[in-house]
């Protein structure tokens, strides 16, 4: 199709058609033109718009009924034309708009819609904006002058009635985005002019006639029906800000002259009824009705679901905060509740939104220069502390969260300004007070006091893991609160803490916080938790603020309130509380739990229950969460200093390495991250380290404090961390406190005998860790139970050979020697080598060179004098420091067993004690002697042989033989036994022990005769594996007595001579039928082949 660029080609290509609707209004002619329209330039439309114009217009305005279908493409037909020129004349536009107003209204009354169908309403409506962004500014001006303001209303009631009762969602928004174009606020693309202050004021005054129900419609359309979709409700939102922006904007009303001004129009005029005057007193009222519409409209639009929607909410919040926050100054306090409740939206787009207002606010100064705003952040923030503890216990942890998210906002907006706040003394009483109650810890949680650390050889462990899965490095030991559960909501408690110490007065908040410490117990664990965070917050450690502070503290005054603050919290009777019960201390504590036993019934020997224990229980759980937030604090403060700390390390660092000591696991854990972060502040490389770079400090204080145990008791668990924290150049540094332990060893005090050996364990402990390369330093279990205690898995499996002729010949030549010198035939140069005497180094002998000898490594002779204290107590009268002195004396054999002539004798003189242990001593003294026992076989060899045979095997045998009948009728509750359990560990152990020992063929019999019953598929299947493992250590000693053994119990087949001449094999078990034995027996017999 041509295009026709000039207005004469146009002219003339138009004129029939126009003349055509002219003559006959119909949709065919109507659209004749359109069709026509699209063929000519914009130019020539703009020199030819009132022409085209005109039989539209006409059709339009023709009297009587006319047919929907042709209006609607009249009307789309205008909004082409419109969209393509612009209108230039005043009495156009104004003609133009009311008729568009008028296809709207209905004729039955003024400002009701006609019943028109919503394709033609969404073409009107179309229209109507194409024509508002046609005419030229000085044209649309002419629309916003005091003569036009009835056809303004008509068309602002139009628009209201579409946005709020119709219900096609597409006219409805774009009817909000007309009558926003209508207020002069339009956001579309399109470049609009810019209005200057006094034509914002003259368009203010206007529109402040339509506020009354502009305001009210659009908050009915934004709280209405959730159905209706999200897009009608931002663009309702925002309609709804730009129209409260236009007229209540402080910088317009500050211009408003006290008196209306006198216009011609005015005189006589009923226009002038209409006109408002927007004095102080129309500003407050309408301000005070507008705060009820505001807090409908927040409260709706902050629970929306779709984000978009609350997006829009923040972005109105941040504008009538910024344009109109004195003349809405009681709205000031909503729309601040709604930014800050919506900062940790769950969508990003919220979030960043509403921090950008927030930051915005606070960059501009708004709060600090309006004091106004400042005073209803006040109110809020005094009124929000005031409902803090009924909102927290009434709330579910969402409604926490928000909560806490609004009284944090209000702290950053008030930001240098809080000081103003907190040195009024009852809100900052209401605040303490509030955070007091609702950060309240539970307590009743038997389990903290019950989590204990405990030792076995290889180091500390614990009963159970669960608690210390809950430590992660660095965060501390996860509380427990009575009011919340979710780490959001103390997360945001803390932040609280921070804000008040970044932007307040430091030395009115900790006095008053510290004075609440003092003050109550109730109190003292939370008011240590918010001076921790002061203490954080005022050195700018993980503080989010919206602003910069005007002053910090310097590093001087800091170092000041933190030397007050840890002085109070070291103070004994803040420091040394009581985290268990009476006679649960190291002197009660079983040292040395087994690896073999977990008997909880065995637990009742050391921890008798008392009858009231739960006020107890209760108060040791307060005391050890008192104590872990104090070593927070302590760790904090070291944050907050950095270098400077090291200041104060030397008041410090003795009663954080007594807490690391502490047998209760969470104040243990505390502690070690309080190291950790000294470490990190004061520039050491790691906890040694500081532990040995102060270890004369440290070994000063210990030293000093061990000469009076009975005061000091302390003394012994700050050596135990020393040692059990620090490596192994930390062991020439404390050489003179270990003597002193010795010594006090030796002066043989049975009250502090188990804070010694307590001392004694670590330090063996600690030695094998470091000495003794693959030795276990947490007391992890071995495999099938490793080296030293002979596990119930079967030796490595070798590759089977066959053996050729002349292995089978040596192998009978050597049988037939052995059988000569067993029956005494032994050859002249036998004899005389037998006759010769032994060397000097036998076992038996006790004769020593000590100037041959090497001298032992410090950290043998270390442990060869504990061991030699040991000895002598493992006759004490107290079952726990027998178990004690077996626990070290395992750690000493670990140690020592490589410097065999310093070993062998220290054995031999404690054999005696040893076995008085194994065969007559409680099950659990057995139980530890025997592992004892396991571990000096596999490091003495032979040495022990005919001790064994003589006093340990023949009791140990009968024990078994006994309590074979016994577990083989038992049920499966005996598994939980005592009797059990030592089955058990004999059985595992047994098998190593006489492989270690190398036991003659009478003892091994013996061994396989009394073991032999608990192959029985009757016993328990442990005891069955740990019987196998027996013999499967015998067959690697003997496999031909091994095997005959066996086959004399069952045989599994006959067994051919290879030559007639040779008689048939006969053993006893062959053809004898499947019996209780005959699987485990089978199986051991396979191993052979």
């Amino acid at each position: 199709m041509a295009v026709f660029d000039t207005p004469q080609e146009a002219f003339g290509a138009l004129r029939p058609v126009c003349v055509q609707l002219t003559r006959a209004q119909t949709a065919e002619n109507v659209e004749r033109l359109r069709l026509q329209l699209h063929s000519v330039s914009d130019l020539a439309l703009q020199e030819l718009q009132e022409y085209i114009l005109f039989p539209l217009r006409f059709t339009l305005k023709t009297p009587g009924p006319k047919r929907e279908s042709v209006v609607q493409k009249v009307v789309a037909c205008m909004a082409f034309v419109l969209s393509a020129t612009r209108v230039q004349k005043a009495d156009l536009l104004q003609e133009l708009f009311s008729e568009l107003c008028l296809c709207l209204g209905s004729p039955a009354g003024p400002g009701q819609l006609a019943p028109l169908s919503e394709e033609l309403k969404q073409d009107v409506i179309g229209a109507l904006q194409a024509l508002l962004h046609a005419a030229d500014w000085d044209v649309l001006v002419t629309l916003y002058q005091p003569s036009a303001l009835p056809h303004l209303g008509f068309a602002v009631s139009l628009l209201l009635a579409v946005a709020e009762h119709e219900r096609a969602k597409v006219v409805q928004v774009l009817a909000l985005r007309c009558l926003q174009a209508l207020l002069l606020q339009c956001d579309c693309p399109e470049r609009h002019w810019s209005l200057d202050g006094e034509e914002r004021r003259h368009v203010g005054d206007l529109l402040a006639s339509f506020l009354p129900g502009i305001s009210i419609a659009l908050s009915r359309v934004i709280t209405g029906d959730v159905k209706q979709g999200h897009s009608v409700v931002v663009s309702a939102t925002r309609a709804f800000s730009r129209a409260l922006a236009a007229v209540m904007a402080d910088e317009q009303l500050d211009r408003i002259p006290p008196e209306r001004e006198k216009r011609d129009l005015d005189r006589g005029s009923r226009i002038s009824e209409l006109l408002v005057h927007r004095n102080p007193e129309w500003a407050a009222s309408t301000a005070d009705k507008l705060s009820i519409l505001i807090r409908k409209v927040v409260g709706g639009v902050s629970a929306h679901p779709h984000w978009k929607a609350r997006r829009e909410l923040a972005d109105m919040a941040s504008l009538l905060l910024s344009q109109c926050s004195r003349s809405l100054g009681g709205s000031a306090g909503q729309l601040v509740r709604a930014l800050v409740g919506l900062v940790n939206d769950e969508s990003p787009e919220v979030q960043s939104r509403s921090d950008e207002a927030l930051r915005s606010l606070a960059a501009r100064g708004a709060v600090a220069e309006d004091r106004c705003l400042a005073d209803i952040l006040s109110e809020e923030l005094h009124a929000l502390a005031t409902a803090l503890p009924r909102l927290m216990s009434s709330q579910d942890d969402w409604g926490k969260a928000s909560t806490l998210n609004l009284l944090v906002g209000y702290l950053k907006l008030l930001g240098p300004r809080i000081n103003i706040v907190l040195h009024s003394a009852s809100h900052l009483q209401r605040l303490s007070k509030a955070l007091m109650q609702v950060l309240e810890l539970e307590t009743r949680d038997v389990k903290i006091v019950e989590e204990r650390r405990w030792w076995g050889p290889g180091g500390p462990r614990s009963l159970s893991e669960s608690l210390a899965e809950c430590l992660p490095g660095g965060s501390g030991p996860r509380k427990c609160f009575r009011f919340f559960t979710e780490e959001q909501v103390f997360s945001l408690l803390r932040q609280v803490g921070r804000v008040l110490g970044y932007y307040g007065d430091l030395y009115l908040l900790v006095d008053h916080f510290m004075e609440l410490y003092r003050e109550s117990a109730a109190y003292r664990k939370q008011a240590a938790m918010m001076v921790n965070e002061l203490i954080a917050g005022a050195a700018g450690l993980s503080v989010d603020v919206l602003c910069e502070r005007e002053t910090g503290l310097s590093k001087k005054e800091l170092t000041g309130v933190v030397a007050s603050v840890l002085e109070e919290y070291v103070e004994p009777a803040n420091w040394r509380l009581v985290t268990r019960l009476e006679g649960e201390g190291p002197e009660a504590e079983p040292a040395g739990k087994s690896g073999l036993l977990t008997v909880p019934s065995a637990e009742g020997r050391w921890l008798p229950p008392a009858l009231n224990a739960r006020p107890l229980v209760h108060s040791m759980s307060g005391n050890v969460w008192q104590i872990c937030i104090q070593l927070e604090g302590v760790g904090c403060a070291a944050l907050a200093l950095g270098k400077d700390f090291c200041e104060l390390l030397i008041s410090v660092l003795y009663p954080v390495l007594e807490k690391a000591g502490d047998g209760t696991l969470l104040v243990s854990q505390a502690a070690l991250e309080t190291l950790a972060d000294i470490c990190q502040a004061c520039g050491y490389a790691s906890v040694p380290g500081l532990i040995c770079q102060n270890a004369d400090y440290l070994v000063d204080g210990i030293s000093l404090h061990l000469r009076h145990p009975a005061h000091e008791p302390h003394a012994a668990q700050v050596l135990e961390a020393m040692l059990r924290h620090a490596d192994a150049n930390v062991l020439p540094l404390v050489e003179d406190v270990i003597q002193d332990v010795l010594a006090a060893l030796d002066q043989g005090h049975s009250d502090h005998t188990p804070l010694f050996l307590g001392v004694m364990h670590t330090l063996v402990a600690m030695l094998a860790s470091w000495f003794v390369s693959g030795h276990r330093t947490e007391g992890e279990p071995e495999q099938n139970g490793g080296p030293l205690l002979g596990g119930t898995g079967p030796p490595e499996k070798r590759p089977a050979a066959v053996p050729t002729v002349e292995e089978m010949e040596a192998s009978f030549q050597e049988y037939v020697r052995q059988k000569r010198v067993a029956e005494g035939d032994l050859p002249e140069e036998e004899d005389k080598e037998e006759g010769e005497p032994l060397p000097t180094s036998a076992p038996e002998s006790n004769d020593h060179t000590p100037e041959m000898e090497a001298p032992l490594p410090a950290h043998a002779q270390t442990a060869k004098e504990v061991m030699e204290r040991c000895a002598h107590l493992l006759s004490d009268k107290s079952l726990h420091v027998r178990l004690k002195a077996l626990d070290i004396l395992e750690l000493c054999v670990t140690i020592l067993h490589p410097h065999q002539n310093h070993f062998l004798p220290l054995v031999y003189r404690t054999w005696p004690a040893l076995v008085t242990r194994l065969t007559n001593d409680d099950p659990l003294a057995v139980l530890q002697a025997f592992k004892v026992l396991c571990t000096i076989g596999a490091g003495s060899g032979d040495f022990l042989r005919r001790r064994f045979s003589k006093d340990v095997l023949p009791k140990l045998a009968s024990s078994l033989a006994t309590q074979a009948p016994v577990s083989a009728r038992a049920g499966p509750i005996y598994s939980h036994t005592l009797a059990f359990k030592l089955q058990l560990a004999v059985l595992q152990g047994l098998g190593a022990l006489c492989q270690a020992l190398d036991l003659d063929e009478s003892d091994l019999h013996q061994v396989a005769e009394t073991c032999l019953p608990y192959l029985s598929a009757k016993q328990p299947e442990k005891l069955q594996a740990a019987a196998c493992s027996v013999f499967l250590h015998w067959m690697q000693m003997d496999p031909d007595a091994a095997w005959l053994f066996l086959s004399a119990v069952w045989c599994p087949g006959a067994y051919e001579p290879p030559h007639p001449s040779l008689r048939p094999v006969r053993l006893s078990g062959m053809g004898k039928k499947r019996g209780e034995f005959t699987d485990n027996v089978q199986c051991l017999l396979d191993e052979l082949q």
